[in-house]
């Protein structure tokens, strides 16, 4: 298994900052590689993905989700092997800390290279910086789930 683990500091509060991130079907405007995103009940969302060349379709289970704390996931089924947690942070009234740590294993010949030149690694600190960028500009979410799981 790999691990991964990147942080980034954002501009808006901690409320609006974790309701944007619920908005599970809005990745694919912030992180490369995510095509489509359907969520499919409170829990269960499927994922569409190519990311350096290679297409993935899954499905993932949400296994923690604690308002303007927490979310936790894990990929089911065979095809990808990963499980993760973002955590937000307040940092001030306006100022967020998101923290994603990301586990999972590389398959085959070109994910296992990749893994070994940090490919995943640069692919999630864009897709945080992107999402700094994604949130900041718009100054409030496009959405909310404040449920518990």
């Amino acid at each position: 298994m790999s691990k991964v683990e990147e942080s980034v500091e954002v501009d808006v509060p901690v409320r609006t900052v974790y309701d944007q991130w619920t908005q599970f079907e809005s990745f694919p405007q912030f992180m490369d590689g995510v095509e489509r995103i359907e969520q499919r009940t409170d829990t269960l969302t499927h994922w569409v993905t190519k990311i350096g060349g290679v297409s993935r379709e899954f499905d993932a289970e949400i296994t923690e989700q604690i308002p303007d704390e927490r979310v936790a996931w894990k990929a089911l089924g065979d095809e990808v092997k990963q499980a993760g947690v973002v955590t937000f942070h307040r940092l001030d009234e306006k100022r967020t800390k998101v923290m994603l740590q990301l586990d999972y294993d590389p398959e085959g010949l070109a994910e296992n290279v990749g893994d070994k030149l940090g490919v995943v690694k640069r692919q999630i600190t864009g897709d945080l910086k992107r999402f700094k960028t994604f949130i900041e500009e718009r100054g409030h979410e496009t959405g909310a789930w404040r449920g518990q799981v």
